[in-house]
């Protein structure tokens, strides 16, 4: 069945670009990452010292976008920026945060990301994929 979905939010009529609402990571399978998958994030933009860079733990992923477990999640909407570090190297990208859950993390949806850091994302969800772990 479904994973308890952070995807599955009530439709709201304040989304204003509703033609992507919900992003497009149903067609993928959610894959549960072993423990030692951080990554760094931050929002705000890149020329302000005072965003903050969080580094937490990834609950699961995928090629369209993953899942932050942090207690403080950015807001519904933010633009922030990611840097997985993993065997397969360090994939860098921007995301928008597609949901909340409080005190839990959040879910995110890449929006941009270099023809290398998506080759290399493949290549970790490749791994993981093999390596068996369950979704």
């Amino acid at each position: 069945g479904p994973a308890p979905g952070w995807h599955l939010r009530p439709p709201s009529p304040v989304e204003p670009r509703s033609s992507d609402a919900g992003g497009n990571d149903r067609r993928y399978p959610r894959i549960a990452t072993p423990k030692g998958v951080w990554v760094a994030w931050h929002d705000g933009n890149q020329q302000s010292q005072q965003s903050q860079q969080n580094v937490s733990r990834v609950r699961d992923l995928n090629v369209g976008g993953l899942f932050i477990a942090t207690p403080n999640p950015a807001a519904l909407g933010t633009v922030i920026t990611l840097l997985l570090a993993v065997p397969e190297g360090e994939i860098r990208c921007r995301a928008v945060v597609r949901n909340v859950v409080s005190n839990e993390g959040m879910g995110v949806q890449f929006t941009e990301m270099r023809e290398q850091d998506s080759a290399r994302l493949q290549n970790l969800v490749t791994r993981l994929l093999a390596s068996g772990a369950p979704a």
